[in-house]
């Protein structure tokens, strides 16, 4: 672990749990609100596109407001209630007026938030690279989670990690700028073609344009070379986990599987230790 400014070990270490748990708290806020967001404005545009007014009565929601509340019965959730892991555990995943079960998706998502804001840090210490890591974490933790209850990977995240990634590149911070253009535009046109090449054989579509920009993104941030790495990783994982699905849950076959998550954990694998895999796999193979 890098040396932060004297800090003992294990106090950085807890710190970076508690604050790992209270992001991954708003990841959820995230996960939950901006499908809703994105559906409102939508459904405005589209009454606007048809010249009909907007319904008076449809819910202004957006990720700050309103306050938290139950989806079923509408009580405000309390602060006290809304401490990440503690709350669901003394709630016992319920909810306190009409006993509505709690997804056990929010204190997944805070505790795996918390483990990986840990690792990161002690990883990459309190350094510029190790908040870009934590970012890029972040965003595909949001993403995985969106992309896992909707089937949907929004632009609104997708698209800034994209610039994002080429920006921070400009400085060769995880790949050269050259490299990171052209895995962006890669990532993009390798799953735009398999896109096509599947829907022209089987008149399907196999997976969403959301996974081109997603994979554009992961290419702006570890550049082309690594590309095949995370697409071979996301298809090896997805299948595994997609057969068991079928295998031992009885998952309708017909159901699509979101790709998103698999995406985001290879992308996330391969900027960490993409070059410690390639160089192993070359040790052996090469």
């Amino acid at each position: 672990m890098p040396d932060i400014i004297g800090l003992p070990p294990t106090l950085v270490i807890a710190a970076s749990f508690i604050f790992g748990l209270l992001i991954g708290s708003f990841l959820n806020v995230v996960i939950y609100r901006l499908p809703l967001q994105l559906s409102a404005s939508w459904r405005r545009e589209s009454l606007d596109f048809l010249g009909m007014e907007p319904d008076p009565q449809a819910a202004n929601i957006n990720i700050v407001a309103p306050a938290s509340h139950c989806p079923k019965c509408g009580t405000e959730v309390k602060p006290w209630q809304n401490i990440p892991v503690f709350s669901y555990l003394l709630l016992k995943g319920k909810c306190s007026n009409c006993a509505t079960s709690i997804s056990l998706q929010y204190p997944l998502i805070e505790i795996a938030c918390a483990l990986i804001t840990t690792f990161v840090v002690y990883h990459y210490g309190l350094t510029s690279t190790g908040f870009l890591v934590l970012l890029f974490s972040w965003s595909l933790l949001a993403l995985t989670g969106i992309d896992f209850n909707e089937q949907l990977l929004p632009d609104n995240i997708t698209l800034p990690l994209l610039w994002l990634g080429l920006l921070i590149n400009t400085h060769d911070t995880f790949a050269s700028l050259n490299d990171a253009v052209i895995g962006a535009a890669a990532g993009y046109l390798c799953l735009w073609w398999i896109f096509w090449v599947f829907k022209l054989l089987t008149g399907k579509e196999g997976m969403g344009h959301g996974d081109f920009k997603l994979l554009a993104a992961l290419g702006a941030w570890v550049g082309w070379q690594q590309l095949l790495l995370i697409v071979l990783l996301s298809s090896l994982v997805g299948a595994v986990v997609g057969i068991a699905m079928i295998a031992f849950l009885g998952r309708d076959k017909q159901i699509p599987i979101p790709f998103g998550p698999y995406l985001a954990a290879a992308g996330w694998i391969t900027l960490v230790w993409g070059d410690m895999i390639t160089g192993h796999y070359l040790s052996l193979f090469g």
